[in-house]
This record gives C-alpha cells, structure tokens and sequence, in this order.
C-alpha cells in the first residue's frame, strides 16, 4: 500500500477576520494555517491542509505528472477537475481542509468511517477547524453543553455532531461541509442492499474472504516488520492469520493481561501466535498504572471515551512502537457482522418488547449498560430537566422500518460507536505512540460489503458473525473459531475497592470538581461505598466519571 506517513499535528485553520492576527504559519486575507505548512494545487487556487493516509494506486491511475506528489497534492489535482465530488474518489483515511480561494469558501471533508476527525467552531464572524478538538480550546468558550453530557453518560463516547462543548461540532464521517453555507452534506453512508439473497452462507463467506485478504495486503507496509493487536479473539486472529501467510517479513502479536489473579483471554492470544508463527509479545498493566498515565491518555484521545482500555491500549501502542511502525487491528468485527451486543436488542424487537421510538431508544441505551437508567437520579434536577426531552442522535435510525432490523443496529454501530469511539480511540492512541494504525474489517469496503449479506448469516442463530467465522475457519484453530465471545475483562468495581479508593474520592466528591455543577455527588458517594455484588456495574459507572472529571481537568485552558 503506498501512503503518506503522516501523524496527526495540532494544526487549526481560522477563516474570517481574525485569521490576520493569528501566529501563522501561512497567511493571506482571511485565511490563515496555524501550525502547518499547506499544499496548493497546481493553479494555486486551493489552499489544501490535511491529515490523510490514501491508498494512491487508483488515484494515480487518473493523474498526470502525479509521480513524487504528496497525498494533499494528488487531492489539489483531483479537486481543480472534480470539486467535492474528489471525495467519492478517496479510498482511505482523511480529514482536509480546502480553502477555495477564487470562490472564498472553505470546504471541510472527512473520510467515509471516520478513521480521522475534524473540528469546527464558529466565534463572531470567524470560523475555526482543527483535526482534534483541544486544538479548538482557544477559540470557544468552554461551556459544557448539557445534551452532550447526558448522552456521554449513556454510551461513554459523545455521538453525533455534538462535542462536550457548546459550539464545538464534529463533521460526520463520509460528509463535508462548504463555509459559509453551514449545513453538511453525505457524499457517501452505510446502506442496506441485500444481494445474492439466494446464495449459500459458503458463498457470502467466499466473498467476505477475498475482501479480506485484499485489505490486509494492501495494508501491510513494504519490506518491513508489521503489528497485530491481538486478543484471542475472531476478529483480530484471523487479521493476524492473514498477515501472517501474507507477509514477507516478521509479524509481531501485542496482547494485554492485568496480572496471574485477574481473568485473562491471554491463552486465547497465544494459541493464535503459536499457530500462525508470529513473534508475540505480552505486556502486563497494572491498576496503580492505569490510574497514573489516565491524564495522559485523556490528552492523547482528545474526546473522551470513559471505558477502562483507554490507558492500557496506549501502553500497548507504545510497546509495539519499538518494534513496528505500522499496526493491525481487529476492529470493526462486531459492528460490520453482527457481534453478541445486538441480541438483547434483537430478543426485545422479536417478542414485541419494543413499541414505538421510546421503547426502541430506551432498549438501545440501556444496552450499552452504562449511567442510562441513573440519569434522573446522577444529573442535578436543573440540568436533567435541560436534557430529558431532548431527542436522541439514535431516534431516527431505530425508527427506520425499510431494513431489517439487524441492520439497522449495524449502521448505528458503524456511524456511531465505530466513528464516535472505536476508530478514534485507535486512531489517537496509536498516533500518541507515533504508529499507524490499519482496521481491515473496518474498511469502508467491508462495511459495504457486510450490508449486502443477508442478516441471518452475520447472526444465525445463537452464533454470531458467522459468516465471518465461515470465511476464516481453515485459518485458526477451531477452539478459537468456535469459543464464545468474552472481551477483555478489566475489575473495575474491584481496583476501585482496592487501589483506587482514595483517589476516586478525592476527585468526584470534591465541591471544586468540574463535575460537580451537573452531577449528584450523592449518588456518586453511594456508589463508592458500595460493598455487593458486581452486578450493578458500579465501578464500570464510576470509571465513566473518572474518565469525565480528568478530562475537564486536562482540557481547561
């Protein structure tokens, strides 16, 4: 795959009347890139800035005198002939800014999954853009928007458009918005097109097999060493079996453990490695570990995301740094094909539990077993009646009757949880540890793909993602094709009985804490009392606001 190694910069374009007094890096009337150096294209009309790793080869096919070109050049070529129809053409991961400077508009385009991310704020009459939200903390004011919150605290990510600041809105993936008209526009989405309906699970499976094999080549970095997170898991053990048979030079396996006394998918991890040959390497974290590099990680991942593999997954970046510069993940697996989280959804649809987009909004929340059903108890009255009527980002697509319902959920997994929380936790953890980081399952490709089969092959039965199970099962060994699902298992209710006591205290029940203006300190006190069962999922709930209050603390300006 030939790409541009590029790491993500804290660079800002501003666009209006205060761009002339910022500290640019270049400049003219109205315009200015802070931090970065931008590319033109060749009539020097467009003013290009960028964080984007492209896959060249179809692109080059379409240019002239393309040879030596950077990324953003070959982008400023394709731009001068097609506009933003240039964005259907980019296969790939981006997120740029064109400043057209013959039409004075400002065009902001992000790739169709949203493997990168862009920013933008608008104060007075001037625009801000920038590809991590921090970068933005000079140009807003730093007023929490409470709808934002409330939907942080049911997921543990902020969907949609909304940042955690008001003002601040995130550009969807697969969408670009031209300034000064301020609405954003789909050049591309997720859509349901069943095909082939008649054809065997064997043959879906033979199609999601080729594919797969195409994106894990083309991900791999010429004559050199590659990366693989792997868990043991379906998903990122056949990613690495394939690399493994693909691959001319070493491929190194990364896998996590919290410790000999925790719950461990490590020998899962090492039957895989054994099979396929790779060089495997196992890093132990411990909870005093997590608790310390928490600010750090916070700083690396930009918009929070308040689950416990934040900081282990850094660790985990910066261990495989020192032997690879490019890294393979499994992601996208349970979204694209249909992973375990979606039965209690699909359980509630098939017995009639769900009536109406209230019912389908509340059982979706719920699922992600998070601070939903504490809401009206965890926010203060005054900002739970700001946000309870508030509708959801999630409403529109539940109520959507023209596909099934499978894949209904599926599309809210890739536009939400994929774009919102999977990709850029991976994108802005590897990138800290200067690596790159490549999801095959999650390539708009098979996302395509995985909506044209049939949902009874991606959940069939009690099985789910077998159809993907079908198309890698000659590569791994059968107990780990066949084992049920676990995911990494971290103790949090535990750590916070016992390491994380003191310091949890005295960070949520602080009358000085960030949170307090919004959150029941109460409740919080309850929780970090509690001494029963595991059940309640206390300490996953109390991670959640730990990730929150480090969060505001680090983003102050």
């Amino acid at each position: 795959m030939q790409t541009q190694k590029f790491i993500n910069p804290n660079w800002v374009i501003a666009w209006g009347p205060a761009a002339r007094s910022q500290p640019a890096t270049w400049a003219t009337s109205g315009f200015a890139a802070i931090a970065v150096q931008p590319t033109f294209s060749p009539s020097q009309r467009f003013v290009l800035v960028g964080d984007c790793c492209f896959d060249r080869s179809v692109l080059l096919k379409q240019l002239t005198n393309a040879d030596g070109l950077s990324d953003l050049a070959i982008v400023g070529q394709l731009w001068e002939q097609w506009g933003t129809e240039t964005l259907s053409l980019l296969e790939g991961q981006f997120a740029i800014v064109i400043w057209d400077r013959e039409q004075q508009t400002l065009c902001l385009g992000r790739d169709r999954v949203g493997a990168k991310t862009l920013y933008y704020t608008t104060t007075g009459t001037t625009s801000w853009v920038a590809p991590r939200l921090r970068s933005l903390n000079l140009y807003h004011p730093q007023e929490l928007d409470p709808i934002a919150l409330r939907d942080y605290l049911c997921c543990a990510f902020v969907p949609g458009t909304q940042t955690l600041w008001q003002g601040v809105r995130e550009l969807r993936p697969g969408s670009y918005l031209c300034l000064p008209v301020a609405q954003p526009q789909r050049y591309w989405q997720p859509q349901e097109q069943i095909t082939n309906a008649d054809r065997p699970m064997e043959w879906h499976a033979g199609q999601v097999r080729s594919l797969l094999e195409q994106l894990v080549q083309q991900a791999l970095p010429a004559d050199k060493p590659v990366g693989a997170y792997l868990s043991g898991g379906i998903d990122s053990s056949c990613v690495t079996a394939i690399a493994a048979r693909l691959h001319d030079r070493p491929v190194h396996t990364f896998s996590i453990h919290f410790g000999a006394e925790y719950p461990s998918e490590i020998e899962f991890a090492n039957i895989v490695a054994a099979h396929c040959g790779t060089e495997h390497h196992i890093l132990e974290v411990s909870p005093q570990h997590i608790w310390q590099l928490l600010p750090e990680t916070l700083e690396a991942m930009d918009d929070p995301v308040g689950e416990g593999l934040t900081v282990p997954n850094l660790l985990l970046a910066r261990s495989a740094k020192e032997f690879v510069d490019v890294v393979l993940n499994g992601e996208g697996g349970d979204p694209c094909f249909g992973g375990p989280k979606n039965k209690p959804m699909l359980l509630n649809s098939l017995y009639g539990s769900i009536h109406g987009e209230g019912d389908a909004i509340a059982a979706y929340l719920t699922s992600f077993q998070k601070c939903y059903v504490d809401l009206p108890r965890l926010l203060k009255p005054e900002v739970w009646n700001l946000v309870k009527d508030a509708p959801s980002v999630f409403g529109e697509e539940l109520q959507r009757t023209e596909t099934t319902f499978l894949n209904r959920l599926m599309r809210l997994n890739i536009e939400f949880k994929g774009a919102d929380y999977i990709l850029t936790k991976v994108n802005n953890l590897t990138t800290a540890a200067g690596l790159e980081a490549r999801s095959p399952l999650f390539d708009p490709r098979m996302v395509a793909l995985s909506l044209q089969i049939p949902p009874e092959y991606k959940l069939s039965g009690a099985q789910e993602k077998a159809v993907l199970k079908a198309a890698v099962a000659d590569l791994l060994p059968d107990a780990i094709v066949n084992r049920p699902k676990s995911g990494m298992v971290m103790s949090m209710q535990q750590w916070f009985l016992t390491h994380w006591q003191r310091q949890a205290r005295s960070l949520l029940l602080n009358r000085r804490a960030a949170i307090a203006p919004y959150l029941n300190q109460a409740l919080i006190r309850e929780w970090l009392n509690y001494r029963g069962e595991v059940f309640p999922r206390y300490g996953l709930k109390l991670w959640l606001l730990v990730t929150l209050e480090i969060w505001l603390q680090v983003n102050r300006r």
